[in-house]
């Protein structure tokens, strides 16, 4: 059986989002990647990359809910970034206003790739994400490890030519393996108390 790797960005939220489909914001990721996997494949970790959010006060609290349900998963890790605020201007009317920007996400997933890779942790890697900032570390195992393979899928309303031009393969995800992994709207969590599903994500 070949042996994945599925790495998760945060542009995946933001593809549910455009589209539309808050109702599967309560993803399990871990069974997204199950359900995108050939017969033949058998899934040996899940790596999940964001950042903590500081405001507004109910979004915070179902990022919370979310991570607390994430925790609850065999085989799985959580690595964080942070936002910085930047300052950006209106090219129209010259409002100044300060913009948060994500970082230290795609160096995360650059480590944890070439660490997976040089321990000979898997034989595919997964990308769930379009973020062309990933061509680097992809073309480096490809050019340094041909044997290994790297597979990106596109979430929903995301698309980067460069990535895809530099895997191995890609494919974009549609609905159907994303309404098959939900959570069940009650999880209990690690320390034994009942996580709700958010009620603006049913």
């Amino acid at each position: 059986m070949a042996k994945v790797i599925a790495y998760r960005r945060l542009q995946l939220y933001f593809g549910l989002k455009s589209k539309g489909w808050n109702r599967y914001l309560w993803l399990n990721v871990q069974a997204l990647a199950l359900n995108l996997l050939k017969p033949s494949q058998t899934l040996v970790h899940t790596k999940y990359f964001t950042s903590r959010i500081s405001a507004p006060a109910d979004k915070v609290k179902r990022q919370n809910t979310y991570i607390e349900a994430l925790d609850t998963l065999t085989d799985f890790a959580i690595f964080y970034g942070k936002y910085q605020m930047n300052t950006a201007t209106c090219r129209q009317c010259g409002f100044i206003q300060s913009v948060p920007q994500e970082k230290m996400t795609d160096v995360n997933i650059a480590v944890e790739l070439m660490q997976d890779v040089f321990q000979d942790s898997f034989d595919t890697a997964v990308f769930i994400s379009a973020d062309s900032d990933l061509v680097g570390p992809v073309a480096a195992v490809e050019r340094l490890f041909p044997n290994k393979r790297v597979v990106v899928g596109c979430p929903p309303d995301r698309f980067s030519t460069n990535l895809t031009r530099t895997a191995n393969a890609y494919f974009t995800i549609d609905r159907g393996p994303i309404a098959r992994s939900l959570f069940p709207d009650r999880v209990t969590s690690r320390s034994g108390f009942v996580l709700q599903r958010p009620e603006p994500w049913k």
